[in-house]
């Protein structure tokens, strides 16, 4: 009898076992992983067709390996094993199939050997003598020590000793009952060994994890409450889950909520030995979807690895077991202690960190508590308000966030930047400790040796130079009892001055944090005790930081610098992107948090008296044309005077209605924009007007209130308020029901403390979806969740397909329209928002404009892809140079596979060059000598383990002089390939050849949550690529915007009409600006961060017109009300606006008004004197100077970029 079988590379050596002593059968044995090798599935192919007597299959059914091989062997006797019982060959019953089906499942030496035996009976007539199926319990509680499993917890307390269970903190394990039937447990071994060598007490539980009512396998949910629940409590402080997947299958998952403790999740590796994770800086490659992105769905946090594939031979078969990586280990269980002492200790001992962020390179002073729509200093104040109330010992607390600030800056309680030394912090009390190089050398000499050598190659000896005082490093702060609030070290860059020489994250991507860095992360724990750190507001540096995408080792830094502290951060719910890399590497537990009110921008000024003329005219134009003929001059001057002239496209040679309409556009277009109105304030819910106003924003797009109310925002806005108030309101159709719900979720919002305050208990943050509240996504609130993201086989959908094959469309006739040619070649960023917020409308966007259509399957899961034939596409297809973000890089791998898939099947298509662009872009690349793969490649990011384009961080150091000073910087941050099985190459010269043929750059955006000066990633990308790509090709390569808020409405813009609307709608609308000035230091500092992005897309795409920057001056330098709020706020906000202005004009980016810039200069003295005045006799600091040192004057940095500058020759 000669059996041809396939199994699970865990069953292999059981199998194996199993057939040895069965001197009747002959077994060709293979696993999963032995079918990858195409030789090896070739000639097993062979052996079932030629010589196999029966094929035996056990799989997951998802494998389309084995069910292609088994339609090649069809007259063979099958019988197929998947989760149920299936099959193949007719002439197998029903019986026969569920018996073996029963044999397999329940698995063990033993059984595997009875099925053997009883398929040698029933199929070959063996006289053979076959026991049933031996029953193996299907979940129950193992451990190493006891002789037999346990069926109940109180048989196990008992075994156990009661005493030892009670006496300490108890942590559970729940794992996959085929390890304990194949005997596979090192892993669960090591972890049990690691706990309780820490005095903790373990419940390790196994399962089979799905129910199954046939065999009476109990689901997850109820093998929780069978041994983690009694008396309706949890008998447990945590869990460690060590299964893949979800880990409950069905939708009610309130179990983990009335068990109520941290979920930890403990990966093994399933494809990957420990050499190849710790040798791959993406950590998990395609098991991340089953590992951490569905665990993050039932709201379990850390995904950190417990144990890697250990490969054998057995058998002829490949054998694969698991094996701990040890560090790794006992690294979760120093986590798990602290997570189980937080737990426990009484609320007056708890010592908590709080962690302010301020991105130096935005002007560290004037931006302390930098968070994305939260007020994060009010909210901060509020945070230890209710500490306090609940019993925390909290001393010398600030009345509000004012006094919070002030606090800070009176006593320095920074990092040394361009206003401040060492010295002034030292002296003014802002150091919460002087740590002693013995110290830290005690701690650093513990680190890796690779990480050492970094650090040591990046920053010198330790202490190195950065906040160091008399050879000590200055740790800063405020010191509150049981709190410390602090800011964020500063990540790349070192000294008491902002510029090229000492921004060495500019010169290497890779650079690890500083000395001071690591120490101050270190100090909260080992010496100040801290029991949890929080990280305030979208967000810090920590989760940026080198090293693995997911799945750290112990030389990733993130996991170095937050170490076995528990970690809960307040993110904004509308930025899943980011804040899932937070999750993933710094092991954060998310308590999200609510947007700012959105309201309608209106008009104001000159736009307003635009609008009243334009009505004006509309009604004189038939009754009066002697009235509209002096409209017409009137309307052409209110024009000039709003600036609006130059998104009229050439209205002096244009038909006067023409001008109106497009006039009216421009102002719809400003005056319908949302814009929020000031800093949500954790824990607060919009009520009355605001309440209304939010409501109404989300349903804006709502296809019921679209009908009902055609877009007239005060009808609806109206019946919102009208539903409020009265609950019997005669209106109780699907919009009445909608506004209520949204209602009732925003007042929940008010949780936010309460559901952070419960981290603090060591409780269960439950999970909820992320999104953009404003694009109909209310099912987000309410906030106060750890949010998670979305599912990524699902990308792009129907709806986003929708979107972008209008935003190709429209971008092609627009270039088209503007130049008579079409593109031939589009410089595109798809940043990882784009998945997130739009499901993938510039992916799709992408696809159609190269002639590709997803293919989706019923589950709406995209199955394929489909090349669309020429004569159905009707024009050319379009190559595209695409710059990926690395958070793209690390959360949506599948997608760019996708994308990459797309693009080399099409450049292999058989079509005339000119109909395909990269067809023939790639032929000609490759008469270069270059390689086809190489030539086909058009994904590019930044290197392994590293964010940015690097693009910003020269502009703001000023560490540039030219155009091609920023476009070496783009290309040398972003010349890394990726597609499949490419992660991450050097691939320096396909980007500079790509970049030579780019006609105009491009990206989208969805929202008015989020606009262009809201990151300086944005210009830095986009801006980045766009002088790149000018540099190198000498042509005036477009800068397009794609407008998709309104997805029924989908707009491709200039990039510079893009950014008059926002300087419109925001920097220079006094209804945003008077949000701002609400929020005191914080809406100052809100403030600067946009006017800084202002000169960031001037400098990079020079798309930002005079009047922009004339306008602004007016507004916040020439304002003598507008002075005084930010010389009493936040005066370091105020100087760097100044000097911001006087570096455009100096740097030829800005022709200004001579009036306008006589008085910004003598008004910047004034502000010169204020900050000298807080400073007093404080001594090498950079202050108002402006030092500009490129690559050129540093050879360090020239040195590394010498390769980039190379290839470009």
């Amino acid at each position: 009898m000669k059996i041809g079988c396939v199994m699970w590379s865990g069953y292999i050596e059981s199998m194996t076992e199993a057939s040895r002593e069965l001197d009747f059968l002959e077994i060709n044995l293979k696993s999963l992983r032995d079918l990858e090798d195409e030789k090896t599935r070739i000639e097993f192919l062979d052996y079932l067709r030629d010589e196999a007597d029966l094929i035996l299959v056990s799989h997951s059914g998802f494998d389309g390996t084995v069910d292609e091989l088994l339609s090649k062997v069809k007259d063979k006797l099958i019988i197929n094993i998947g989760y149920t019982a299936s099959f193949v060959s007719p002439s197998v019953s029903s019986e026969q199939l569920s018996t073996i089906y029963r044999y397999l499942r329940l698995g063990g030496v033993e059984n595997l050997r009875n099925a053997l035996s009883y398929i040698g009976r029933e199929f070959f007539d063996l006289d053979l003598e076959v026991p049933p199926p031996m029953e193996i319990q299907w979940e129950g509680i193992y451990h190493p020590e006891s002789s037999c499993l346990f069926s109940s917890i109180d048989d196990y307390i008992k075994w156990y000793g009661e005493e030892r269970i009670t006496s300490a903190s108890t942590v559970g394990i729940l794992f996959y009952r085929s390890h304990v039937v194949t005997g596979d447990l090192e892993v669960e071994d090591a972890l049990i060994s690691a706990l309780e060598e820490r005095g903790l007490t373990v419940i390790p539980v196994f399962s089979w994890d799905f129910p199954n009512k046939e065999f009476e396998i109990a689901g997850n949910d109820t093998v929780i409450e069978r041994f983690f629940i009694k008396d309706d409590k949890p008998i447990i402080d945590l869990l460690i889950d060590l299964q893949s997947s979800f880990l409950i299958h069905t939708e009610d998952r309130s179990v983990l909520n009335r068990m109520d403790v941290p979920i930890i999740k403990g990966i093994t590796t399933y494809h990957r030995t420990e050499d190849e994770w710790r040798e791959d800086m993406h950590g998990l490659g395609g098991e991340l979807v089953w590992s951490v992105v569905m665990p993050e769905f039932e709201g379990i946090i850390e995904p950190l690895i417990t144990g890697a594939r250990v490969r054998e031979t057995a058998g002829g078969a490949t054998s694969e077991h698991f094996s701990p990586i040890r560090e790794r280990v006992e690294h979760l269980a120093d986590r798990v202690l602290k997570w189980v002492n937080l737990r426990k200790k009484p609320i007056k001992d708890r010592k908590i960190v709080f962690v302010l962020h301020n991105n130096p390179c935005a002007g560290l002073e004037s931006n302390v508590g930098a968070g994305s729509n939260l007020d994060t200093l009010e909210s901060l104040s509020r945070i230890l308000q209710r500490m306090r109330e609940e019993g925390y010992a909290i001393n010398d607390m600030p009345v509000d966030g004012e006094e919070l600030i002030e606090k800070i800056m009176e006593r320095k309680a920074i990092s040394d930047f361009r206003w401040t030394s060492v010295d002034e912090i030292v002296k003014k009390g802002g150091a919460i400790h002087l740590l002693e190089k013995e110290r830290y050398l005690s701690w650093f000499e513990k680190l890796p040796q690779d990480t050492r050598k970094s650090m040591i190659e990046g920053w010198g000896e330790p202490p190195g130079d950065a906040m160091v005082y008399k050879g000590r490093i200055v740790i800063t702060g405020l010191d509150l009892g049981n709190v410390l609030v602090c800011t964020q070290p500063k990540r790349g860059c070192y000294g008491a001055r902002c510029d090229g020489s000492v921004c060495k994250i500019l010169h290497d991507p890779e650079i690890p944090p500083t000395h001071h860095y690591i120490a101050t992360y270190r100090f909260f724990g080992e010496i100040w005790g801290a029991d949890a750190i929080v990280h305030v507001g979208t967000h810090g540096n920590i989760e940026f930081l080198p090293g693995k995408s997911v799945g750290l080792s112990e030389s990733c830094y993130p996991d170095l610098a937050i170490s076995d502290l528990p970690h809960l951060y307040i993110y904004s719910v509308d930025n899943p992107s980011e804040g899932i890399v937070a999750k993933r590497r710094s092991y954060a537990a998310l308590v999200d948090h609510m947007l700012p009110v959105m309201t309608e921008s209106g008009t104001y000024g000159e736009l307003n008296e635009l609008e009243r003329l334009i009505g004006e005219y509309e009604l004189a134009k038939t009754s009066d044309h002697a009235r509209a003929h002096a409209l017409e001059h009137l309307i052409l001057e209110a024009i000039d005077k709003a600036n609006l002239n130059g998104e009229i496209e050439s209205y002096e040679n244009t038909e006067f209605e023409e001008v109106v309409r497009s006039a009216h556009n421009a102002i719809s277009r400003i005056k319908d924009s949302l814009i929020n109105k000031g800093l949500h304030v954790f824990g607060e819910a919009p009520e009355g007007e605001e309440k209304i106003e939010l409501i109404a924003s989300m349903m804006r797009f709502d296809e019921d209130v679209k009908r009902a109310f055609e877009n007239d925002r005060e009808r609806l806005k109206e019946a919102v308020s009208s539903i409020l108030e009265d609950p019997d309101h005669e209106r109780d159709d699907g919009i009445a029901l909608k506004v209520r719900d949204i209602s009732e979720r925003i007042d929940l919002c008010k949780n936010e403390i309460t559901n952070l305050l419960h981290g603090f208990d060591g409780g269960y943050i439950p999970p909820g979806p992320s999104g953009l509240p404003t694009r109909g996504r209310w099912d987000v609130l309410p906030t106060g969740r750890n949010f998670y993201t979305l599912d990524p086989t699902r990308i792009p959908t129907r709806a986003a397909w929708r979107v972008g094959r209008k935003l190709a469309t429209n971008l092609i006739e627009k270039y088209e329209r503007e130049t008579g040619k079409i593109p031939e070649n589009c410089g595109m960023i798809l940043f990882s928002t784009d998945i997130t917020w739009a499901d993938g409308e510039e992916l799709s966007q992408i696809l159609y404009l190269i002639g590709v259509e997803p293919e989706w399957d019923e589950p709406r899961r995209v199955k394929d892809l489909r090349i669309i034939p020429l004569n159905e596409l009707k024009r050319p297809r379009i190559d595209v140079t695409i710059r990926i973000s690395g958070i793209m890089r690390d959360s949506f791998m599948q997608v760019i596979e996708l994308l990459d898939d797309a693009i080399r099947r099409v450049a292999e298509l058989d079509e005339p060059p000119d109909m395909n662009f990269i067809r023939k872009h790639a032929l000609s690349q490759r008469e270069t000598g270059l390689e086809w793969e190489r030539a086909t490649t058009r994904i590019f990011g930044s290197k392994p383990g590293t964010y940015g384009a690097g693009v910003n961080l020269a502009v703001n150091a000023s560490a540039w002089e030219t155009e091609e000073d920023l476009a070496n910087v783009f290309i040398y941050w972003s010349g890394y390939a990726y597609g499949k099985g490419i992660q991450g190459r050097e691939s320096h010269q396909e980007l500079l050849n790509q970049l030579k043929t780019v006609n105009l750059s491009f990206r989208s955006n969805p929202t008015d949550e989020h606009d262009l000066f809201g990151c300086c990633c944005y210009y830095g990308y986009h801006g980045g690529l766009t002088a790149a790509a000018r540099s190198l090709s000498g042509k005036d390569v477009k800068a397009y915007h794609g407008d998709t808020r309104n997805p029924s409405d989908v707009q491709v813009t200039d990039l510079s009409d893009e950014i008059e609307r926002v300087v419109r709608t925001r920097l220079l609308n006094p209804k945003w600006i008077e949000g701002m000035k609400e929020h005191g230091y914080r809406g100052a500092s809100e403030i600067s961060g946009k006017v800084t992005k202002v000169y960031g897309w001037q400098a990079t795409t020079h798309e930002v017109d005079d009047w922009i920057f004339n306008e602004i001056t007016r507004t916040y330098i020439l304002d003598n009300e507008m002075r005084e709020f930010f010389e009493e706020k936040n005066p370091w906000a105020l100087e760097e606006i100044g000097r911001r202005l006087l570096e455009a004009h100096e740097r030829d980016l800005w022709n200004p008004d001579p009036q306008v810039l006589d008085k910004l200069k003598k008004h910047y003295i004034e502000i010169e004197g204020w900050m000298e005045e807080r400073i007093e006799d404080v001594s090498g600091i950079q202050g108002v100077s402006i030092d500009i040192f490129t690559m050129e004057d540093i050879e360090s940095w020239k040195k590394k970029m010498e390769r980039t500058i190379n290839e470009k020759k």
